[in-house]
């Protein structure tokens, strides 16, 4: 212990020698540490905005659905009604339902939407209009008419794009065509009620809700759904709440009746984004970090270089090579470290004080701006987390490590005989 305490001692005593050099080498990585803690809350934040914003508009943090509707999307491949019942039961377990915000069921068919100027493509949704409320916002995206209301019957909610397709207004009627549970084509006769706009091309220009009640009389499925869409508190709860969800329907899973999954099996297009943003958010922390480690590098090499002597009267007295080296390593980690946690300290307190509620963006673009499918809010709000910080810290004191290797090793090979002969 005491050689320890002599050794940081010692390291210290010569960072305070090359006071400048140290300073301007720490000062760096304070940078860097302060931009590290920056960037990382407002990424968190922009992902959880996207994952947010999707699963609304999507099936959900977490989908119950029959294990073949993900790669058919045909309503053959449904939940039937016992199946229903058994996922809507396990959601108010009380361990899972603590963690549920709200939950929809939805039937989704592809089909055909048709006026008397044309046909157009369409994804056809039947959903129970107060639980789609809650859940989604599609419902605040109206600008023209009303959402459904749950004495609807035969009402149609579009987006601008098809209304402007097929040209149709409020109280227009269109058909839509669909094949039902029995395999036969079917048509069913609405009315539109509302017009959205999400800013998404793809959506406004196909999606079409309509009462469930309705849908399921019209395919045949009457009570029969194709999702079951469960939105949580956090993202971050997915995985946990996922595997509950699998314990309570276990029978129903192994009878191959229902399959559990989270967000990103169900939307892999946004898994996929996500994953690439965060790539590319390392890809400019290791850079900048790399450029770090160089000037780190330089500050502790030329420190070795520039003190031969004093390493060789230090092994003359009894020091090892393998202590010199240490010595030089605890100097570099010293120096890091201590730099590092100011630069963190300084990133926390920047994002929490200046845009705890959110960093405003909406200067940058004057339309919606839309990413992997999914409507960019122009306030990102950060999102904290402990592990972050940690991993902050770790990757760090990595950076301190490696980049004192190298200089570590130069003096351990110091020849002391020759060392004392070296001139300042």
């Amino acid at each position: 212990m005491n050689r320890a305490i002599v050794m940081a001692r010692l390291a210290l005593r010569n960072l305070r020698r090359q006071a400048r050099r140290s300073v301007l080498t720490a000062a760096a990585m304070i940078v860097g540490g302060a931009l590290l803690m920056i960037s990382l809350p407002l990424g968190d934040g922009t992902h959880e905005d996207w994952i947010d914003s999707a699963v609304r508009m999507g099936s959900g943090h977490i989908a119950i659905q029959a294990p073949g509707y993900q790669a058919t999307r045909k309503i053959e491949d449904r939940l039937s009604h016992s199946a229903r019942r058994a996922a809507e039961a396990a959601l108010e377990t009380p361990s899972i339902r603590e963690h549920v915000v709200t939950a929809k069921p939805q039937l989704a068919v592809g089909g055909l939407a048709s006026s008397p100027t044309g046909a157009r493509p369409a994804q056809i949704v039947g959903v129970a209009p107060v639980a789609e409320a809650a859940f989604s916002i599609l419902d605040e995206k109206v600008v023209d008419g009303r959402y459904l209301e749950p004495e609807d019957r035969l009402a149609a909610y579009i987006g601008t794009g098809l209304a402007e397709g097929l040209e149709l207004r409020l109280g227009s009627r269109l058909v839509l065509t669909a094949q039902d549970a029995d395999g036969e084509i079917a048509g069913q006769l609405v009315r539109v009620v509302g017009i959205f706009r999400t800013g998404i091309p793809e959506i406004d220009q196909s999606l079409i809700h309509i009462p469930l009640s309705t849908a399921g009389s019209w395919l045949g499925s009457r009570e029969d759904v194709t999702t079951i869409a469960v939105l949580i508190s956090s993202s971050r709860r997915v995985p946990r709440i996922r595997r509950a969800l699998q314990r309570e329907l276990a029978g129903e899973i192994e009878a191959g009746s229902v399959t559990v999954m989270g967000w990103r099996e169900a939307m892999p297009e946004l898994d996929a984004a996500v994953k690439i943003d965060d790539f590319g958010n390392y890809m400019f922390q290791g850079i900048l970090f790399g450029i770090i480690a160089m000037g780190i590098i330089n500050t502790v090499l030329m420190s070795v270089m520039y003190r031969k002597r004093e390493f060789g009267l230090l092994q003359a007295l009894g020091l090892t090579p393998r202590q010199t080296g240490g010595l030089v390593m605890i100097e570099g980690l010293i120096l890091t470290t201590l730099s590092g946690i100011i630069g963190i300290s300084i990133g926390l307190f920047i994002t929490w004080f200046f845009w705890r509620d959110g960093l405003d963006f909406s200067f940058a673009w004057e339309e919606d701006w839309t990413f992997s499918g999914v409507v960019m809010d122009p306030i990102v709000i950060p999102y904290f987390r402990v592990a972050r910080v940690i991993q902050g810290l770790v990757f760090i004191f990595m950076i301190g490590v490696l980049a004192s290797l190298y200089p570590a090793f130069r003096a351990t090979r110091i020849d002391v005989a020759e060392s004392m002969k070296f001139e300042r």
